[in-house]
Formats: C-alpha cells, structure tokens, sequence
C-alpha cells in the first residue's frame, strides 16, 4: 500500500486549489453575491440549492445535504478515494505527490508500467489463441466486453512472460516483484532457484485500481485444473483485501449509483456489465472485508450481496453481514441476494437478462430480516429456553452495530419474536456481561456512566461548545486575532469536545492562511469528521473575523471557567464516594453545585 501522504502537502494542495475553478469545471455555476449556485450535481432539480463558498473553499447543497471540500467533491462527484483526489488536485497544481517512509516502496512507477505491459501481453496473446476465444464465447462474453475489461490469455508456457519482460536482471527482479513470476527452491547442487511464470493456460482479469492503474491480476483456468482461480499475491500495488473486482469499469460508466452489488467471481461482473447492469463488483477471492465496505459506502448508500444458494454461499453471506454490522448505520442499506442452487449471476442473466436479474435485487433480504432469520433458524421459540437463546445469540451481533434508529428498529423486531418488550430487550442486549462493572476505590460497584456523566458536558455547555467549534470553522483566521495566553488551560486535549476545539483552534491558529477547507481535511480520517463537516455547513453566527473573534473570546473563557469548576466538582464527588470529606470540601460542593444548578445565561452566539 503506498506510504501516508503527509499533511504539510494536504495542506498545500488544498491551499493551492480553488473550489469555484474545481466544481466550475464541472458543474455550471453562477455567480450570486460572494457565492456562487447551481442545481446540484448528486440529485435531481429544477430550482438551485447547490451553493459553493471561494471564502470557505467548501460547497453545501439544501437540498440534498450533500458538502464538503474541494477533495471532497471529486471523491463524490469523481467517484475517486482520497489519495486520488489529491492526486488529481497536485497535478492540477503542478505538484508531485510525496510518501513518508514506510509506505509505498522504491520503483512503484516501474511496477505499473510493467503491470500495463503485462496486461498488453496477456490481451495480444487472446486475440492469437483461438482455444481461449472460443472459451470466453462458450462463456457469452462478447468482444465488446471483453475490451472494456481488458481481458487477455496467459498462454499455456512456464516463462512465455518471464521471456518477453524478464530478459535484464533488473526485468526478472521486478517481475518477480509485481508477483508476476514465481522463485522455485534450488534443487540439489544448484546455488540460485530459477523463476517460472505465476499464470499459465489462463483467462487473465486485469485488476484495476480507482485510477485504471494495472495493479493485479486474476486467472482463470481454462478447462480441467486447479486451483480454478488464481489471485496475484500482495504486492506494493496489489491487496486483495481492499480491492473490488470491477469497480474502476462501474465508475468509468458514469452516473450515480442507486447501489452497488457484491457478487463472488469475475466472470459474473463480466457479463453482469455486458447486460447492462454496470454496478456490479466482486471481492478477489476473500470475504467482504470493511475496507471493501468503506469503499462502496463512499459511491453509494446501498449494497446488494448476491450469493449462491448453497452451504458455502451462505457462510460467505454470513460473514458478509458480521464485517458490515459496524457499518450498518441509519441512511445505509445492506441487503442480502440468494440464488437457486446451481445458479450464479453469470448463468441466471443471461437465462433472465437484466430485467430479470434487477427484480431478484429488487426482492433481496434486508440485512436486519437475513439476520433475524439466520438465528431463527438455530433456535426453538415455542419455549422460553429457546427465546432466551435467541436473545444470547443476538447479543454478540448487536454490541457491533452502532447506535441509531437502525439498531432500535431491529431491537423492535427481535422483540416481536422473543415476546418481550423492546426496550426491555434493548437494555439487555446492550449492557455489560455481569462481573464486568468498574469498582470504586473503596472496592464497591459502581454503574457505567451515562454519556453525560462521561462528557461531563451539560446541554448548555454543549451548546456553546458547538457555537465555539463553529466559530473557528467559519472564521479560521478570527484565532489570529486573540490572546490565547492562558485561555486554553482548562480545554484538556484528552476530554471529549473540549479536546477538538482546542486542536482546531492551534490547527488555525499556527497556520499561516488557514481555512474552512484546511481545518476540515486535516480531520478527514478521525470520528469527527462528519460531524465537523455538518457544522461548516450550517450558516456562520457572525458575518466577519472581528466580530468571530469577539464571540469565541467570550464562549472560550466560559467554557474554560466551567470545564475548570466541573472538574473541581468531579474530584470531590469521587473522594466523597471513597473517603468521605471534611467540612472545608462539603462546603466547597455545595457552593460548586449551586453555581452548576444557576442559568449561565445567554450563551455567546446564540
């Protein structure tokens, strides 16, 4: 995988590109007072609601909440990952993307160049061997198609690649590399091992990265012979792990996704294109993994898992729903396809055709209804020992998913089965197995803590905590304007919320030029992300930098005087619980909790 990019380059980059030029070239804007607008490219309209910022350097749409920064936009609009956005914004830039060390290695452009060349050699060798073209017409996959995914034939020979590419040192070592060749082990007095080639008598499938980049290959045999398919291994380019089967071809298609369906061989993305569903990808000989998820969740709010009929379909199914349950979050649907036994996608299309094919997805199974079934299927409801089963089983499954209507609404319908109420299910299903509660210092139990008690954040502190946050992401350039000597003390870098407001106020702070765009990217890969993103798309409390700098002044000191006190407040309640106070502290709380109880009265921006 290549090497980390490194922020100070982000950071360039995105000072460097401007978001007006960015989505201008793609999108007609108009220019309306400092903005500009236009109908939004990710939903269908007749009125603009699409409005992009040069000041912000960021565009929001009211009309389907889509936003962000200019890398944002090309990942959404591009359909491009983060590293290929910047890479695309760097060239645009005339900058040449660096790694930090440990990532990519040295010569990774060389690797592609031999990739495309291999890929060239394998497809000259299907238009010279008639066996292999009849194969892939036995299999209906037509010339057209077959172009489109660059489909080639590793001819039946142990070094018919090894001769073409590896006639230097140099050419074998980087063969050998790109896990093209294979070493074999010196036999008897022989001092080296000698290389052979990796694919031989093969249907070869080009792996393609986001970019159409060469970085693997798939080969399929052709007639009697094992393994059926046969993967490149990992590679500096190539990890099976996190790549998808015909996803460059899905995006190169255009268009947005209505959603995306994961089925299990190349073949059946082959001639799931040719038909004309052109959003079909496949995982390379591995289970669906997160990162796989990652991937499809950023093109599209909707996967289609098909899989065959029989028992190994539907352990792979099985797996699929445990990688997606972290993922499955209000907004996104998972949804699971199975085929009569005997059946692929492959064969059911083109008995079908495509119409056909897209009224099986159409009838596909929720992931919550697949999930709710599987466990059925293992347990006895008819008596209480079979439901309380049922409620065991589910346990492990839930403690994944992450909070949400989704998960209350699945909660509703195991409890419908189970014959429970929900919320007393919910409870059960989410709390901590007994004998795991954290004791006191005075060796007694003590409950979780609720989200507040952990925060230590009350609802108004929250609010101006927000108003502080939105403050610096509006107005970057207002923290030049303070005197931060002592003010952030109080704002811990460890404590939830207070901890990100302090960092986006030394991010803005100690740059040069800072803005909405820079602030936003350096948070890209963290929890916050999303929540950061909302708030710069919300309308700004105050118009300027002066008038910013005033109200965050304000809401940073009275957040740092409660933070200050809360603190205090949870000292002496923890030392009351396990040593008791003097009369000096229990007077100390009783001041401090009547001052938390007081109105703090109108929080700055409000």
């Amino acid at each position: 995988m290549a090497g980390r990019i490194p922020q100070a380059f982000i950071d360039e980059v995105v000072a460097r590109s401007d978001i007006v030029e960015i989505v201008g070239s793609r999108v007609a804007l108009k220019k309306s007072g400092r903005e500009y607008k236009a109908c939004c490219p990710f939903h269908a309209e007749k009125t603009p609601s699409f409005w992009v910022s040069p000041d912000k350097q960021f565009y929001h749409c009211f009309g389907c909440g889509a936003h962000g920064t200019a890398v944002g936009f090309l990942m959404q609009f591009e359909k491009l990952e983060f590293p290929d956005a910047i890479a695309l914004l760097a060239e645009r830039a005339g900058l040449e993307v660096p790694r930090e060390s440990g990532g990519q290695r040295p010569g990774t452009g060389d690797l592609y160049e031999l990739m495309t060349r291999a890929a060239r050699f394998f497809e000259q060798n299907l238009q010279d061997d008639a066996r292999a073209r009849a194969y892939l017409a036995g299999r209906g996959v037509g010339e057209a198609a077959a172009a489109d995914f660059a489909l080639g034939y590793a001819p039946d020979s142990w070094n018919a690649l090894l001769t073409r590419l590896g006639g230097e040192p140099d050419g074998r070592r980087r063969l050998l590399q790109a896990g093209l060749v294979i070493e074999r082990e010196p036999r008897g007095s022989e001092r080296s091992a000698g290389l052979y080639d990796r694919f031989r008598d093969r249907l070869m499938f080009p792996i393609r990265d986001a970019r159409g980049r060469v970085i693997g290959f798939g080969g399929r045999v052709i007639g009697e012979g094992e393994p059926k398919y046969l993967n490149s291994p990992e590679t500096p380019l190539f990890h099976k792990g996190r790549e998808l089967y015909g996803l460059y071809e899905a995006r190169r298609a255009g268009g947005e996704f209505q959603r995306l369906v994961v089925v299990e061989g190349y073949m059946d993305v082959v001639r799931l294109h040719q038909a004309g569903i052109r959003y079909a990808v496949a995982t390379l000989g591995t289970s669906t993994t997160q990162e796989h998820l990652h991937k499809i969740f950023r093109l599209t709010g909707e996967v289609v898992f098909s899989f065959d009929g029989d028992r190994a379909g539907r352990a792979a199914a099985w797996r699929a729903l445990e990688n997606a349950l972290p993922l499955a979050s209000d907004g996104r649907e998972l949804k699971f396809l199975f085929l009569p036994e005997g059946e692929d996608p492959d064969t059911l299309v083109a008995a079908e055709g495509a119409a056909g094919f897209e009224q099986r997805l159409q009838a596909a199974w929720p992931l919550s209804e697949y999930l709710v079934r599987h466990l059925l299927a293992e347990v006895d409801l008819q008596h209480i020992d079979g439901r309380a089963k049922l409620a065991a089983l589910a346990r492990p499954l839930f403690s994944r998913l992450p909070e949400g209507v989704y998960r209350e609404l699945l909660v509703d319908r195991l409890a419908a089965e189970i014959r429970m109420p929900a919320a007393r299910l919910g409870a059960l299903l989410t709390a901590s197995p007994a004998g795991t509660r954290s004791m006191s210092g005075s060796g007694r139990a003590t409950p979780p803590r609720t989200p507040t008690q952990t925060t230590g954040v009350s609802a108004g502190r929250g609010n101006l905590l927000r108003q502080a946050i939105g403050l610096v992401l509006h107005h970057p350039t207002a923290t030049h304007r303070i005197d931060w000597q002592g003010l952030l003390d109080h704002l811990k870098p460890g404590e939830p919320g207070t901890g990100v407001l302090r960092e986006l106020i030394e991010q803005a702070r100690t740059a040069a030029e800072p803005t909405t765009a820079m602030l936003l990217e350096r948070w890209r890969d963290r929890p916050e992300f999303a929540r950061l993103q909302e708030l710069a798309a919300r309308a700004p409390l105050v118009g300027d930098p002066e008038a910013a700098a005033q109200e965050l002044r304000q809401a940073v000191g009275k957040l740092a005087e409660t933070y200050g006190s809360g603190r205090r407040v949870d000292e002496l309640l923890r030392k009351a619980e396990e040593t008791g106070l003097n009369s000096a502290e229990k007077t100390e709380l009783s001041l401090l909790l009547q001052a938390r109880s007081r109105p703090t009265g109108r929080p700055a921006g409000s």
